[in-house]
């Protein structure tokens, strides 16, 4: 768990439900009851810091510098929300039996680094995690990036978790920009409301991705 946290940066209970199942092998997430046993048990230790910022609803956790090394996260960036929904798909695909890392650094200016990398038994899934629609001219220098990655073969699919209408953005600049073979492999789906908290039904079943593997 600790060395997840190090990679998502901060995680709210939601994410640490799906997280903790996905660690203890149940694939499904745990009790409330287990995730404030957790966090007690690791904050009294001071491995873990918990704060509940105004801008997300509950409270969310973070790795401190004793239990990974490194510094703790700027929790007051406005980014904070996007990372919050980054651990709640990597915690899901977690317990869908995938592994979650981060993607590699740009090699280039217009190169692209992605929310996450899934990956199992040779799959590869690109993620990106949608909260706010992109202007059309940043989905076009991103999407021919995801373009050049499926004709590589560095990724198999494309997903992105979106708010809805960020969904409709991404659909629609797909369409427009990406050649249809590579637009097979992209699928996007409404699965945070535009606060940023998880909406779908929670099972992995309804990961955008399973559509494509099914």
């Amino acid at each position: 768990m600790i060395r997840w946290l190090d990679i998502v940066k901060v995680a709210n209970r939601d994410g640490l439900q799906w997280a903790l199942g996905a660690f203890s092998g149940a694939g499904r997430p745990v009790s409330v009851r287990k995730v404030q046993q957790w966090s007690a048990r690791l904050e009294s230790v001071g491995l873990i810091g918990r704060l509940r910022p105004t801008y997300v609803d509950g409270s969310i956790v973070f790795p401190t510098r004793l239990a990974t090394g490194h510094r703790p996260p700027n929790l007051l960036r406005q980014t904070t929300r996007h990372e919050v929904a980054v651990a709640a798909v990597s915690a899901r695909y977690l317990a869908a039996g995938f592994e979650w890392a981060r993607d590699r650094k740009p090699e280039a200016f217009l190169d692209h680094q992605a929310d996450g990398v899934a990956s199992r038994d040779g799959r590869i899934d690109l993620v990106e995690i949608e909260l706010t629609p992109k202007s059309w001219q940043r989905y076009k220098q991103i999407l021919a990036n995801h373009s050049s990655r499926l004709e590589m073969g560095d990724v198999s699919s494309i997903a992105y978790f979106c708010t809805s209408r960020a969904d409709r953005a991404v659909r629609r600049e797909s369409d427009r920009f990406m050649f249809q073979r590579d637009r097979e492999l992209l699928v996007s789906a409404v699965t945070f409301d535009e606060g940023g908290a998880w909406i779908a039904e929670s099972t992995v079943v309804n990961l955008p991705v399973a559509a494509l593997h099914e």
